[in-house]
């Protein structure tokens, strides 16, 4: 039987997942209540899983999981519960999944009085893939997608519209319906300009490539999480263009020739729409 701390108090554990980098419990407090134990692998990024466990720490409940108590590389978490807002999106439509995913980011950016994690990832460091990848592109005489979601980034990055703690992986899969409402899990804690947080939205669900070439789709996040970070949509269409070609950037790096176009294509489609703003 899995053994856990005694500090903990908690009982009947139940593997609910495993990953590259982790094991996921489900397990019982003491007042019969369910929770979550998150024990991290030794892998090159646990680092962000660490973050991430910050990050947690520091937004006490808000708009995302509470962190209930830390063991080494373990975590006991509040459960958020098992409603994925990707399974919201199959019952009631991509445009009400969309405005959870906005309410859901408003509360994580809500201001805090307790003070940022001093180990937050800066974007600039999150980017280097993509940084390296486009500089590659232009030594070999190639000024494509890369190298333009390269330059926007640099703009980006040099002159931020707010700088804030941000979760660093917020999708439809990372959102998830419990007692408490609609919570974000898993954040990865990295800190810079809020528009980065709505990017990742832009290519979710992984499986739904129909919304996610969609202009409409594409115009309509762009307009919804721009009136909430309070940016105008063709910044939001910006992060979301860097984001997306940096995720391709890492699948690159991986050698994922299929996710990489993925993402490409994805990131094309969002170039489309923001030149029409």
């Amino acid at each position: 039987m899995q053994a856990f701390p005694e500090r903990w108090k908690i009982s009947a554990p139940e593997l609910i997942a495993e990953t590259f980098s982790s094991r996921i419990w489900k397990v019982t407090r003491e007042d019969s209540s369910p929770a979550i134990v998150k024990d991290l692998k030794p892998f090159d990024d646990v680092a962000d899983e660490l973050r991430g466990e910050h990050y947690l720490a520091w937004r006490r409940g808000e708009g995302a999981v509470r962190l209930l108590g830390r063991d080494g590389n373990r975590m006991l978490l509040e459960y958020a519960g098992d409603k994925l807002l990707s399974g919201h999106l199959a019952e009631h439509g991509d445009d009400a999944a969309t405005a959870i995913a906005a309410e859901v980011m408003a509360k994580l950016f809500s201001r805090s009085q307790h003070p940022a994690p001093p180990d937050l990832q800066p974007l600039r460091e999150r980017y280097v893939s993509l940084f390296r990848v486009a500089k590659a592109d232009r030594n070999a005489g190639r000024h494509g997608l890369y190298v333009e979601a390269a330059d926007i980034a640099e703009r980006l990055l040099f002159d931020p519209r707010d700088v804030r703690p941000l979760h660093g992986d917020l999708h439809h899969d990372n959102i998830l319906l419990g007692p408490r409402g609609w919570l974000a899990i898993d954040p990865k804690g990295a800190i810079g300009d809020p528009g980065f947080d709505a990017a990742n939205m832009f290519y979710n669900p992984l499986d739904r490539d129909d919304l996610c070439l969609d202009p409409r789709r594409i115009a309509h996040m762009a307009e919804v999480f721009g009136r909430t970070l309070g940016q105008p949509p063709r910044a939001i269409l910006d992060h979301a263009i860097a984001y997306g070609c940096l995720s391709a950037a890492w699948h690159r790096e991986d050698k994922n020739a299929v996710d990489e176009n993925r993402e490409l294509a994805v990131a094309g489609a969002v170039r489309k729409v923001r030149l029409s703003f």
